[in-house]
């Protein structure tokens, strides 16, 4: 933990105050990566920002600033900002998942940031509309988007050139899989002739993420699944979706392109391998092309191209990305004076200039439009790129407090046929077993 010492002004009904006022805020983010640095020192140049602005009008306010970030992993974190919440010792400002929106609201550990902050002026609104729709629950603004990020699909060139592709037509990709010329079940019959030619090692042809995460939800979604209807605030589970989903994996082992037992292998390795052309194709985040450069890949786009998720090619499924952005939270702390410093540090921290300085660092995109014209974001290659083609065409999971419980039993439905325990038909059978059996009527079974 680190403390620094900031004297800032106050905003809104606060700046009239005539005596000097002393607050502490600290703010806790997962992880201690040092890319993401930018998550807490963003709230601390707000806070000299508003020093700056203090001095000049005469005002005074001392602000105590501290953040924590030595998590283990997120189960960690999460589970620390649970046990403080219910301790009434939370930290002011939170950086965490959007999807622990619905939980920690229904518990009554945060409060809307629309009551503190007025979402049409600058620069909240220049956060793109569909962030801030994300960052919200039951159409009020809890949060704040703290940055945003997609998951694509990634094809190693040579190895597309080596079965027949021309530059040409790897370049064109993107538009073929938006338009759904390109799918899932080309994926399986590309992979297969570069295993077969010797290019990569069996199992390597679609070399997938190796533990559970938000990308698989995006192979549903392939095949036309949809998680939830907002119409009726319910889950959706898509029976026929689902299995088509699953037999996607079956049918990837089956033929030899990814490895029965590659579920729980090593993250290390599995950079080590996408980065180097060991791999044919994989999925993964936009925020891992940092890693990919980590491990000796210097010529990303000469050796790399990338997509939306290819459809699954049956009628219905559609090509797509899921974007889980981070959002800052402020914490329910029993005091509105308090509250609202959070959330005025929290707004100058999403000004385009200081966002830019955590998507650059990071491998994160944009939060707001303004930030293409910032230098830093407009002249970084892979940040431009993947804006353009990846965020017009992202999606979400959904802010339903019950929504983990659906995640994670999907993912475990996935693994048992993925591994050959069940048929992908009985898999999806537990599945709908399970999930109606917890989640009652907050499920729609199709």
């Amino acid at each position: 933990m680190m403390r620094l010492i900031a004297t800032t002004a106050l905003c809104g009904a606060l700046a009239s105050a005539a005596t000097a006022q002393n607050y502490e805020i600290s703010v806790w983010v997962p992880g201690p990566s040092e890319g993401d640095r930018y998550r807490w020192a963003a709230i601390e140049m707000a806070a000299d920002i508003l020093e700056r602005e203090a001095a000049i009008r005469g005002e005074e306010l001392t602000i105590a600033f501290d953040y924590k970030s030595d998590f283990p992993g997120w189960a960690e974190f999460k589970q620390a900002v649970t046990l403080a919440a219910e301790a009434k010792d939370a930290p002011e400002i939170i950086v965490t998942s959007h999807l622990d929106i619905a939980p920690w609201s229904q518990a009554g550990y945060i409060v809307p940031v629309e009551d503190y902050l007025d979402l049409d002026a600058w620069p909240i609104s220049d956060i793109y509309p569909n962030l801030m729709e994300i960052a919200s629950v039951g159409g009020v603004q809890w949060a704040i988007p703290q940055d945003s990020e997609s998951r694509p699909f990634f094809f190693w060139r040579a190895h597309m050139r080596a079965i027949g592709y021309t530059d040409a037509q790897i370049d064109a990709l993107p538009d073929a899989v938006l338009k759904g010329e390109y799918t899932l079940k080309n994926v399986l019959e590309d992979a297969k002739k570069v295993v077969e030619a010797g290019l990569v090692e069996e199992g390597k042809g679609f070399f997938p993420r190796p533990s559970n995460g938000p990308d698989y939800a995006q192979f549903y979604q392939s095949f036309g699944g949809t998680l939830y209807d907002a119409d009726t605030g319910q889950l959706v589970l898509d029976r026929a979706a689902m299995t088509a989903f699953y037999q996607f994996f079956v049918d990837a082992v089956a033929a030899g392109v990814t490895s029965r037992t590659h579920i729980g292998s090593d993250w290390d390795n599995w950079y080590a391998e996408v980065s180097n052309g060991r791999a044919a194709m994989w999925h993964g985040g936009t925020w891992h092309y940092g890693r990919y450069v980590k491990e000796g890949n210097t010529d990303f786009f000469g050796t790399v191209a990338f997509t939306l998720i290819p459809a699954g090619g049956n009628e219905g499924g559609r090509a797509n990305t899921i974007t889980h952005p981070l959002v800052y939270l402020v914490t329910d702390q029993g005091d509105k004076k308090v509250q609202d410093i959070a959330a005025q540090l929290i707004a100058i921290a999403s000004e385009p200039r200081i966002n830019s300085l955590h998507a650059i660092a990071s491998a994160h995109l944009s939060i707001t439009k303004s930030q293409s014209g910032v230098p830093l974001y407009a002249q970084d290659a892979w940040a431009t790129a993947a804006t353009q083609l990846l965020l017009p065409h992202a999606n979400s999971q959904p802010n339903h407090p019950q929504y983990s419980v659906y995640s994670e039993a999907m993912w475990k439905g996935l693994e048992s046929a993925w591994t050959g325990t069940q048929t992908p038909e009985a898999a999806v059978a537990a599945l709908e077993a399970e999930l109606s059996a917890v989640l009652g009527d907050a499920l729609i079974v199709r």
